[in-house]
């Protein structure tokens, strides 16, 4: 019996290891959900393909592997672009089916028609319409030779009577597909170029992205070598903070502790494997940049050294041409300064906050730290809740931390931690979500109720969108429209049929969060929070001043920093004693 195109897509998808598709039934797409129904692949029925493409992105994120999401033609697919944007940004592997109106009808301004090939040219890496079986068969093989080589989301555009044509024998569809992830090695003369400018800088600061994930032990052993503080941007937090002796925290909008000052006034400044895109917060003298990807590094700020190539390769080329250095005179500053202004906001918030009311966010993220998993996946909304991630989750090696941290949308923490669970259903999977992410996509806890999803979604309830309300602040604007309604999240997740728990005592706050945890299911966390509780990044700019005194609010500032003091006073116990 023939097979449809449809059906060989599927087949291609389970020999590939495909084991769900996050997405909506209906219209042009019905002929390939047929084709999975009869298939051992799960289809995730999600309530918008933003989320679909959201919790693609979360599967791809914690496994590895190929993630599938579908979105049907018109409305379907223009839904799907928040998602694949983030997704494509954050380098995740996601195929994106994107079904579209019958071939004959493309041109005339039929109904729900769009121009899918021009709608997601931005958000993806490869993006082609199949125009017959045939032909779809071949670039079906290039679309996911695409993205599993690190090239983003692939798009695959699909009119409805194509995926019923009858389908070519397998033949690029049979290829096996090459995911191995290539060492880069050094140009030798941006090499010996960087190991000169170490060797003549007398102070050297190291700050970290997301590239150092599998170099993290060079990057120490650089670090001891050369006397070198290590600061981070969000994106590198899990991978360097844990077990740092030379940590001097986060830099950015974000930041704590001195990595300002670390990153500054250093002779010399290394970007490894980093696109912090926050150009205010780096200097323009001196400094170096070392990225598996060439077309990044200048992207930011003025760089006098630049080498392509592997983080962990880069070092090991490098590190015994380094001349080691005997004075740590400014590692042990920064180290001392660190601690200093951690410590210094330490008491705002850890002062009789078993009394504030409403609750200070920085105390339910510090206790969910404290109870969550070793090995739980964190997911995070945009704004507000990325601060409380940044700042409280401690990382160990075993964690991860998944955000909208180069696209900043809002409402993805909810979507991408039911990606995440329905990939790894034996890990815990907690999302910190803002009241205002959480009301955008709503409809997904009905997701997460169909799919009997365990997740712990935290929602930090202060009927304000906090770092919008921020942003007015500090350009000495009033805020306005920022604050809305109290919202009973906990009443809406008990008509769904989600267990709930609603806390606004926080003397009672981590016997419930416990009690919360400790549920097999999924289980929705309404955190009455202070709308006045914001963070202010660590380095002040006289504008930024100004605009708060405009403004004339009640603002926190400084910033929380959980367990981090604990780590700085061990490293400070590290120096030695002359």
């Amino acid at each position: 019996m023939a097979r449809s195109y449809a059906e060989q897509l599927v087949d291609t998808l389970e020999a590939q290891g495909v084991e769900r598709i996050y997405g909506l039934v209906g219209d042009s797409l019905n002929p390939i959900v047929d084709a999975v129904r009869r298939s051992k692949i799960e289809w995730i029925h999600v309530r918008n393909e933003e989320a679909a493409a959201f919790a693609a992105e979360a599967d791809s994120l914690v496994t590895g592997k190929l993630a599938v999401c579908a979105a049907s033609c018109g409305p379907g697919n223009t839904h799907f672009v928040q998602g694949l944007y983030d997704a494509h940004r954050n380098g995740a592997k996601v195929l994106a089916i994107a079904s579209h109106i019958p071939s004959r009808q493309i041109g005339s301004t039929f109904f729900q028609e769009t121009h899918p090939e021009l709608l997601f040219n931005e958000c993806s890496g490869y993006c082609e319409m199949v125009n017959s079986a045939r032909q779809g068969e071949v670039i079906l093989h290039h679309a996911i030779q695409s993205t599993m080589s690190g090239k983003g989301v692939s798009v695959l555009v699909i009119p409805g009577d194509i995926s019923m044509q009858e389908a070519e024998a397998d033949t690029f569809v049979a290829s096996k597909i090459s995911s191995g992830r290539p060492v880069v090695y050094p140009d030798a003369a941006e090499a010996a170029d960087l190991v000169q400018a170490i060797n003549q800088a007398k102070t050297v600061t190291l700050f970290c992205g997301a590239g150092v994930k599998d170099a993290r032990e060079e990057v120490l052993a650089l670090a001891e070598k050369i006397k070198a503080p290590i600061g981070h941007a969000l994106g590198g937090k899990m991978y360097i903070q844990y077990d740092n002796p030379f940590d001097v925290g986060m830099s950015g909008l974000l930041g704590y502790g001195a990595c300002h000052d670390a990153s500054n006034e250093a002779d010399l400044l290394i970007l490894l494997g980093t696109d912090f895109p926050y150009n205010d917060f780096l200097p323009r003298k001196n400094v170096a940049q070392v990225d598996i990807d060439g077309s990044h590094i200048g992207r930011r700020t003025k760089i006098s050294h630049p080498v392509t190539g592997d983080v962990a390769a880069t070092i090991r080329a490098i590190i015994d041409h380094v001349d080691e250095k005997q004075d740590r005179s400014f590692l042990n500053r920064m180290l001392k300064l660190h601690h200093k202004k951690l410590n210094d906001v330490v008491e705002a918030y850890t002062s009789k906050v078993d009394r504030h009311v409403p609750i200070h966010p920085e105390f339910i993220a510090n206790i969910v730290d404290e109870i969550a998993d070793e090995d739980a996946v964190f997911t995070v909304d945009t704004g507000m809740c990325n601060v409380w991630a940044a700042r409280y989750i401690t990382p160990n090696g075993k964690r991860e931390l998944i955000g909208s941290f180069r696209h900043g949308t809002m409402a993805n923490a909810l979507p991408q931690a039911i990606g995440a669970q329905a990939s790894s259903p034996r890990r815990q999977v907690v999302s910190f979500s803002g009241d205002g992410g959480l009301g955008m996509l709503m409809g997904e806890l009905l997701t997460v109720k169909l799919h009997e999803l365990p997740v712990k979604i935290v929602c930090f309830n202060n009927s304000s969108l906090g770092m919008v309300k921020l942003e007015m602040l500090v350009q000495g604007m009033p805020e306005h429209e920022t604050d809305h309604d109290h919202v009973n999240f906990a009443g809406i997740a008990e008509a769904i049929g989600i267990k709930h728990v609603k806390i606004t005592d926080p003397k009672k706050a981590r016997a419930q969060l416990e009690e919360a945890f400790a549920y097999p299911g999924a289980v929705l966390i309404d955190v009455v929070t202070d709308p006045n509780a914001l963070s202010i990044p660590p380095n002040i700019t006289f504008d930024m001043l100004m605009g708060f005194s405009k403004a004339a609010t009640r603002t926190v500032f400084g910033g929380g920093v959980g367990h981090m003091l604990d780590m700085a006073s061990s490293n400070l116990r590290n120096i030695p004693k002359l």
